[in-house]
């Protein structure tokens, strides 16, 4: 997947950080376990298709992948995409710390450009969820909340799953009610998940099935 010629990429870079950049992470995960996140709106009926596409500008992986997306870069150092792709690489690969420096470069180059801004962070989040990490997770998706378009359908299950991951299960289930208040034809029942979530794993959609039972067992009242 890429491993030999990312770590070629990244190796001096990520030497230099490993130390401050562990601190830093560590820290980021106590603060995401802990903080205070708004409440869900009522419904959420907005389309965010913007946000939530895989960044993909070369399809598939390995060692040739990673070095076009690399001459990308080195052509044209402000290609937020060909960066964010390279670190979903680096992450897939087992390269956190490499995947962490791209994805900070990606949004860094993205600068005042909401459109690549949120997209890079939904795919951050998912590459730190799948790689062990919610509470980084969240704090990558959190920064999603309140900006436009205002109520995106994806944020409920997906607030939903990351925070029952992490134990905070009233606020879980709060987040799933509003799924089933703006859809409740597709959100009442699990058995729809897999066509609601395709790109999801099978056992994130597991996850989200135990939030689905705890919200019908005591459904919450709104607001």
């Amino acid at each position: 997947m890429g491993r030999g010629r990312l770590s070629a990429l990244g190796e001096v870079t990520v030497k230099r950080l490993r130390f401050p950049l562990a601190f830093g992470l560590a820290l980021y995960s106590l603060l995401a376990q802990a903080q205070a996140l708004p409440g869900p709106k009522e419904f959420y009926f907005d389309d965010d298709p913007q946000t939530t596409r895989t960044i993909v500008v070369i399809p598939g992986e390995g060692d040739a992948v990673v070095e076009r997306l690399a001459a990308n870069v080195a052509r044209k150092p402000g290609d937020v995409e060909s960066r964010a792709q390279l670190a979903h690489l680096a992450m897939a690969s087992g390269r956190p710390e490499l995947g962490e420096e791209l994805y900070r470069a990606a949004r860094k180059s993205a600068g005042g450009n909401q459109r690549l801004t949120r997209a890079v962070a939904w795919n951050h989040g998912w590459d730190l969820y799948r790689a062990g990490e919610p509470a980084r997770a969240l704090e990558q998706w959190s920064t999603l909340l309140g900006g436009w378009p205002s109520a995106p359908t994806w944020q409920p299950p997906t607030m939903a799953l990351a925070l029952w991951k992490l134990g905070r299960k009233q606020e879980a289930v709060a987040w799933y009610a509003a799924a089933v208040r703006t859809e409740p034809g597709q959100w009442s029942s699990a058995a729809n998940f897999a066509s609601l979530l395709p790109d999801w794993r099978e056992e994130d959609r597991a996850t989200l099935a135990e939030v689905q039972a705890a919200w019908q067992a005591d459904p919450p009242a709104w607001p």
